[in-house]
């Protein structure tokens, strides 16, 4: 009887591998079935669309907020209080768009042998464009520490917001540079402001 036992088991051990092994190669096709399967349902669907960037090329997405019916001349101004610096626009004016992101830059340079630090204040002409120009990153929102004779390139980031009065073609944004005094001890620093 020992004989049929282990032929008994051996028989059902062949079986448990086969139905395993095709378990396994089922499990498998499945796996690899499943991103083609991914891939067209998406395309179906339309979610997932990155996955088809040829699909995409003719529909770039347009901004809507950038007002393209109209223009407004912005001017730029530099001024110094009592400050031995030199501080200029690299431009004077620029035509944007409302809504338009725009990136200018203001130059500075310190002409004293000694570290000078200063705060630059804004002002707007009209008066009421202020509350209409959005800066996004600005030299006047930190404190500027130059080094002896340090000239310094400083950006300007903005959108003119294009709930701006129609009337209002032309802002002009001014800054004036105001030395900080008892704050010149440590020129530079990490991007020289303090």
């Amino acid at each position: 009887m020992k004989p049929r036992v282990t032929d008994s088991l051996a028989a059902d051990n062949r079986r448990l591998l086969v139905r395993l092994a095709l378990s396994a190669v089922v499990m498998f096709g499945f796996g690899f079935l499943l991103v083609p399967f991914y891939e067209k349902i998406c395309e179906v669907t339309g979610i997932n669309n990155f996955l088809r960037p040829e699909a995409e090329a003719g529909a770039q997405a347009a901004n809507t907020q950038i007002d393209t019916s109209r223009s407004v001349l912005v001017q730029f101004d530099a001024n110094l209080h009592d400050l031995p610096w030199r501080f200029q626009p690299v431009q004077r004016s620029v035509s944007v768009h409302p809504g338009e992101l725009v990136h200018v830059e203001y130059e500075v340079s310190n002409t004293r042998p000694e570290p000078i630090t200063g705060q630059a204040v804004p002002s707007y002409g009209p008066q009421l464009a202020g509350q209409y120009l959005r800066k996004l990153d600005c030299f006047c929102f930190a404190q500027q520490t130059l080094a002896p004779g340090e000239k310094r390139i400083m950006p300007v980031v903005f959108v003119v917001d294009p709930a701006l009065p129609t009337d209002v073609n032309t802002i002009t944004l001014s800054y004036t540079f105001f030395e900080l005094k008892g704050r010149n001890t440590a020129a530079g620093g990490a991007g020289g402001t303090s």
